[in-house]
């Protein structure tokens, strides 16, 4: 068993892929990716206010569970939602969606994602 306080898994955050996001958001592993053929991994994602990650969906789907600040997430084809500290969110397999801060606030959420991620194009600005 380990146990990693609140302000270690905020503060010791990794760097994300650039590519995938608008800003700065970084990651705190929380659970190793499991073996082929659906790997399984959780973490701590963080993004910093108004930052959010380009449209993208994992192979066997995607958990969050908001733990600070305030975001929006959105689904291909439907419109963005406001998402705040004890929203849980799933996605499909294979669902198209992007997530990210408000322009108010840091966001930060854990995250059990299910197989590979397939990233896609830039996503909308969201609302105010």
């Amino acid at each position: 068993m380990k146990i990693i306080p609140r302000a270690e898994a905020l503060g010791d955050l990794e760097p994300m892929e650039a590519a995938h996001f608008t800003g700065k958001a970084g990651s705190h592993a929380l659970l190793a990716a499991s073996v082929p053929p659906l790997t399984t991994s959780a973490a701590l994602v963080r993004f910093e206010t108004g930052v959010r990650n380009y449209w993208h969906a994992h192979e066997g789907g995607q958990l969050l569970y908001v733990i600070e600040g305030e975001g929006w997430v959105q689904a291909r084809g439907s419109s963005a939602q406001w998402i705040g500290v004890g929203d849980a969110v799933a996605t499909e397999p294979n669902e198209e969606h992007w997530h990210g801060a408000s322009r108010r606030a840091p966001f930060a959420h854990i995250v059990v994602n299910i197989g590979k991620t397939r990233w896609l194009e830039e996503s909308p600005t969201p609302p105010a």
